[in-house]
């Protein structure tokens, strides 16, 4: 029978990782833990999310006059613009390879469900889709950088 503190210290790398399985063998124990289903970064392409503020079906996060979220954040530092956060830890892209044109560039229009980049966790490309429709002012990250959950990934000004 596996150690209940060795169990304990595989469940916390498990979450310090975001993983979402787990499958340990060695000569005297085997050890398989799964954790809360299917996650966003491990469903199969092709996908798509619609998030403006990193939560699966938020609304798009709104700034007041002094370029502030509500929650005052700081986010969407530009008044009237609605940040499009990542809903994920990852690498962001702005095309779908590199030798593709951007899904969206600054001056770009997009509508709700526009792609508008992808998010790559654990080899998995997500597709991140506006929920506003509106004119990307900024796009706020380089393609191929990290991103954190939460980040603003561009600035899109609604129509």
């Amino acid at each position: 029978m596996i150690d209940i503190r060795k169990l304990k210290e595989l469940v916390k790398l498990m979450v310090e990782n975001e993983l979402t399985e787990l499958d340990l063998n060695d000569k005297d124990e085997q050890v398989s833990i799964k954790r809360g289903g299917a996650s966003a970064g491990m469903m199969p392409v092709p996908m798509g999310y619609s998030y403006a503020a990193g939560a699966p079906g938020a609304s798009p996060t709104p700034v007041d006059d002094s370029g502030e979220t509500p929650n005052g954040d700081g986010a969407a530092r530009d008044s009237g613009l609605i940040a499009v956060e990542s809903p994920m830890v990852g690498t962001f892209y702005s095309a779908a390879s590199p030798d593709d044109e951007p899904f969206v560039k600054v001056g770009s229009s997009v509508s709700s469900g526009t792609t508008v980049c992808l998010v790559e966790a654990m080899k998995v490309f997500n597709e991140i889709k506006s929920e506003v429709s509106g004119t990307v002012e900024r796009v706020c990250v380089n393609s191929g950088d990290s991103v954190e959950f939460g980040q603003e990934l561009l600035l899109v000004r609604p129509s």
